[in-house]
């Protein structure tokens, strides 16, 4: 591998950042924070990010085109590059950004297959739990009443 390796762009780069940045302009919407109570924190925008990430990703690795599950680690790749960006200018010290980033990896990925297994399964009350215990971070809906 040559020097000139270290400047080529991986492929699906730029579709897979294309792809992220949709991904968090929809969790950015404020019905999300404000009809459906989602906290307007960081955490919460986290979740939100995590959760259209992890049905974007679930969506293109299965789609039957061979450049589905590249396309979809792009997105994942996309996803933790601007994780890793965002902990440094809130100034989070370079010596804790990598154990950072991967706190929050085991994060997503437990999150995206709760989400995939109740996916897969078409179980409804597998995927209002999960939104509950992951987005609103309770094992109760939002408003007290019962998930559907």
């Amino acid at each position: 591998m040559g020097l000139l390796a270290l400047f080529r762009r991986k492929p699906h780069e730029r579709a897979g950042f294309e792809l992220y940045g949709a991904a968090v302009a929809a969790a950015r919407d404020p019905w999300f924070y404000g009809a459906l109570g989602v906290p307007d924190r960081l955490d919460g925008r986290f979740d939100l990010i995590g959760l259209h990430v992890a049905l974007l990703i679930q969506r293109i690795r299965t789609d039957p085109d061979p450049r589905g599950a590249p396309l979809a680690q792009a997105v994942f790749d996309a996803m933790f590059a601007d994780m890793d960006i965002n902990l440094r200018e809130m100034g989070v010290s370079d010596l804790t950004v990598g154990k950072r980033v991967r706190n929050m990896w085991e994060a997503f990925h437990g999150r995206a297959q709760a989400y995939e297994a109740a996916i897969a399964a078409a179980d409804r009350d597998a995927m209002a739990a999960a939104l509950q215990r992951n987005v609103w971070r309770t094992e109760d809906p939002p408003g007290g009443g019962r998930a559907r």
